[in-house]
């Protein structure tokens, strides 16, 4: 049927699968590289502790069967060498009846570590993942023209994260309505990257025109995605500019990279004087054709939840509305923080805790520490004990699920969290005591910069964590990693944090 098959964006079809296989195996190495601290059996948040209290209709995978860390990690190092298949070709190589496989295999496995994942991987850009990757599915391979359906949903899959996007923030907070937003933003970002620190020293009317341009994006441009072309094609390179803006300005994991790559899908490389392909495409088999339009009509269905959240006032962001993580709702940056707020963690090997005890401070990879260390840039690779330390430094309740546990494994040397981190003060032996100090953070300016060759300039605010032991630790329930052994030291008195001050966005 002419109306299925949309051959003039057989580039675009392998850009985006290319490219989300890529995305796929970024993930997937990035959880077996940091499962084990996290969500390990002897992690902060552990798997069969979950699993323990979740049943499997909340969050249906593959650990309420079986779970073992060697089990976990088989599943995050078998989803990478498929995702790398993928971008070495593996589904232009097989039949198309078979092409959907290997995509099912990484959706599968990636749905069961994000339904385990708790705090870790609540964010938004899991779920798009997952929902990115289940359309890819039915682009098919080069046996067949790419689905127009299919290119159509991967339109409205951007449509739902750009305008979600613009509408939390016009809904939102009054800074983006007064475009004063980014005179914060750059500072107070998640993670900052290597240019964050330019980026904030724009002079005030450009960080105005970058609001603006935002809104113009995120609500006007998205609607344009669904206009004939060419018209589509340049709403879709508006889309990528505006993201790599992004990723020029901060470290967002692979969001920006995803959006890039789901815009694809709306471009017709001939307008763009890219080639056409050199030869005609056989008609699609009946069976492929019913199955796109069977995800087509369930994706219009599940499509209600979502479109009801755009429409309502008190829209949410980042929701799954199935356990299956299908046609969900996306949103990021409701709020701006004003000022930035940072744990600094920090530990002592003496045995006495007095007024002159030195302390030294952990080094984390991508959270801003040592003040003169410039931000390094690590997205689409996520660090998410480093994401999770900057919601830490907002709201102490957010971070206590694992926070504690964090620091008890600090506490006994455990190699697996110590690999999370960029330094340890201590590489012989474990401190005997740990505590946290909130400090507040800002960019310098250009003369400070000069002079102390400093980029970050901190002030101590308050003790977060007074100095605590792992005996008291123990006690009061945060159990160390199994196979170390707790050390007879004296005990200080173990304090639950105090709120902090500042507000964040939520979950980006």
């Amino acid at each position: 049927m002419d109306w299925f098959a949309a051959p003039d964006y057989w580039l675009s079809r392998l850009l985006v699968q290319r490219m989300l296989a890529g995305l796929y195996l970024i993930g997937f190495l990035a959880t077996a590289a940091q499962f084990r601290a996290l969500i390990g059996a002897d992690g902060m948040l552990p798997v069969p502790r979950f699993t323990g209290r979740v049943p499997f209709r909340q969050s249906p995978g593959l650990f309420h069967l079986h779970y073992s860390d060697r089990f976990f990690a088989a599943v995050a190092w078998t989803g990478a060498a498929v995702a790398a298949a993928l971008v070495a070709g593996l589904g232009d190589a097989v039949p198309l009846w078979a092409s959907p496989l290997p995509w099912a295999v990484l959706w599968v496995l990636y749905l069961s570590i994000v339904n385990v994942g708790q705090t870790w991987y609540s964010f938004g850009w899991e779920s798009l993942l997952l929902e990115a990757g289940f359309l890819a599915a039915f682009l098919g391979n080069a046996d067949t023209a790419p689905p127009a359906l299919v290119l159509w949903l991967m339109r409205w899959l951007v449509f739902r994260v750009e305008f979600g996007a613009g509408l939390i923030k016009i809904r939102g907070d009054s800074c983006w309505r007064d475009l004063t937003c980014l005179r914060y933003h750059h500072e107070t970002q998640p993670m900052p990257g290597p240019l964050s620190w330019f980026f904030h020293h724009l002079p005030d009317p450009l960080h105005r025109v970058e609001v603006a341009a935002n809104h113009f994006v995120q609500l006007v441009v998205p609607v344009c995605l669904f206009l004939p072309q060419p018209v589509a094609t340049y709403a879709a390179c508006l889309v990528v500019a505006t993201q790599l803006w992004l990723i020029a300005s901060g470290n967002f994991a692979w969001l920006n990279w995803l959006t890039i790559t789901l815009a694809l899908a709306a471009v017709e490389p001939a307008r763009l004087g890219l080639p056409v392909h050199p030869r005609g495409y056989p008609a699609a088999p009946a069976w492929y054709e019913a199955l796109v339009i069977a995800l087509t009509t369930a994706v219009a269905v599940l499509s209600y939840w979502p479109a009801r959240n755009l429409l309502s006032r008190r829209q949410i962001m980042n929701r799954s509305f199935n356990r299956l993580h299908l046609v969900n709702t996306y949103g990021a940056f409701g709020s701006i923080n004003r000022i930035r707020q940072e744990v600094v963690v920090e530990g002592t090997d003496e045995a006495v805790v007095t007024a002159h005890t030195v302390w030294r401070e952990y080094g984390f990879k991508g959270k801003p520490g040592d003040v003169r260390r410039l931000p390094r840039q690590y997205a689409p690779y996520h660090l998410r004990l480093d994401w999770l330390m900057w919601f830490a430094g907002i709201s102490p309740a957010y971070a206590r699920p694992w926070f504690l546990p964090f620091v008890a494994r600090l506490l006994a040397g455990d190699p697996a969290t110590l690999r999370l981190l960029r330094h340890n003060p201590f590489p012989d032996a474990p401190p005997t005591h740990v505590r946290a100090t909130l400090h507040l953070y800002r960019f310098t300016d250009w003369r400070e910069l000069r002079e102390t060759g400093a980029w970050w300039h901190r002030t101590a605010l308050y003790e977060y964590l007074p100095p605590v032991d792992l005996p008291a630790l123990t006690r009061a329930g945060y159990r160390p990693p199994l196979g170390r052994r707790v050390r007879s030291v004296p005990l200080d008195r173990l304090r639950r944090p105090r709120d902090g001050r500042g507000h964040g966005n939520g979950r980006a």
